[in-house]
C-alpha cells in the first residue's frame, strides 16, 4: 500500500491567526488543509489517508471531509505534543490501515498544498528503488552557515545544497522503527523526518520538487499561495479544466 500520512496539529502563532489553525484558513472558500488532501485522494497511486489533527479540531476536519468528498481518508487521530510525536501517531493509524502489509509512507504537512500529481508518483518511484525520498528544491541563493554570534562559519557549495520539503517518505515499517528508538532515547523534538532518519544513519535520496512547493506558515505565504492559485485558474483558459485537473490532482 502507498499511505499518505498528513499531519496538522500547527497553531498558526505566524500567520496571526489563533482563533483558527492555519491549516483551516480558507482560500477561495476552501481550507487550505483540504487543497492538500484532495491532492492525494485524487491521485491514482494512493491506497489511503490518515491525518494527524488537533483534537479539538477533529469533527470540524469530518465534516469538511464529507463537504468536499475527500474519499481516501481512513483514519483521523489526535496529534501530539510535538510535530514528532503528532507523525508518529499517524503513523501507528498507517500501520493498522495497512494491516501489517508492506507499505510506503508519504509524510506531507497539511499546510503544503502546493505540490503535483508528479512529485508523489516520484516519492513513491524514488521509495521503491531507493528506500528513502526526500522531496527537495534548488537552492537559488546563496546560503550561510552561522556560528552562536551569528558570524559566517562557512559557506555551502550552493550546487551541492538543497532545501528538505515534503513530502518524505519511507517504508512504514523502517520509519517506525526509527522512530520507537527515538522515543527509547528520550528524544521527541526532532523537525522533521529526514532529519532523524539521517540521525539514526539511514541513506536518503532525493526527490526534485516543484519550486513553488512552500508551507504555508506566514501571511506572506498565504499570499503567495492565492496568486499561484489565480495564475492556475487562469491557466484553465489556454490548458483546459481536464488538464489542469490531472497536472494540479484538485477537483474543481
Amino acid at each position: 500500500m502507498n499511505i499518505a500520512v498528513i499531519f496538522a496539529g500547527g497553531f498558526g502563532q505566524r500567520m496571526h491567526s489563533m482563533d483558527v489553525p492555519k491549516q483551516f484558513l480558507e482560500m477561495h472558500k476552501k481550507p487550505i488543509i483540504i487543497y492538500t488532501l484532495e491532492i492525494f485522494d485524487n491521485h491514482p497511486e494512493i491506497d489511503a489517508i490518515v491525518v494527524a489533527c488537533k483534537e479539538e479540531w477533529i469533527s470540524y476536519l469530518e465534516k469538511l471531509i464529507y463537504k468536499f468528498r475527500i474519499e481516501k481518508v481512513k483514519k483521523i487521530v489526535p496529534g501530539g505534543d510535538t510535530g514528532q510525536m503528532s507523525i508518529y501517531k499517524g503513523l501507528v493509524a498507517a500501520q493498522e490501515v495497512s494491516r501489517d502489509k508492506k507499505s510506503i509512507v508519504l509524510i506531507h504537512d497539511g499546510v503544503r498544498p502546493l505540490i503535483d500529481d508528479k512529485v508523489i508518483s516520484d516519492n513513491i518511484a524514488c521509495v521503491k528503488k531507493n528506500g528513502s525520498a526526500i522531496t527537495t528544491s534548488v537552492v537559488h541563493e546563496t546560503i550561510l552557515v552561522v556560528k552562536d554570534d551569528e558570524s559566517i562559519n562557512y559557506v555551502p557549495d550552493r550546487a551541492h545544497s538543497r532545501v528538505a520539503k515534503a513530502p518524505q517518505s519511507f517504508w512504514l515499517d523502517e520509519i517506525l522503527e526509527v522512530h520507537k528508538k527515538a522515543q527509547k532515547e528520550k528524544i521527541y523534538d526532532y523537525i522533521d523526518s529526514c532529519t532523524m532518519m539521517k540521525q539514526f544513519n539511514h541513506t536518503l535520496y532525493l526527490v526534485d520538487g516543484p519550486q513553488e512547493n512552500i508551507k504555508i506558515t506566514t501571511p506572506d505565504d498565504f499570499f503567495t499561495m492565492r496568486a499561484l492559485l489565480d495564475a492556475r485558474e487562469n491557466a484553465q483558459i489556454y490548458m483546459g479544466d481536464t488538464d489542469c485537473t490531472r497536472k494540479y490532482g484538485w477537483k474543481t
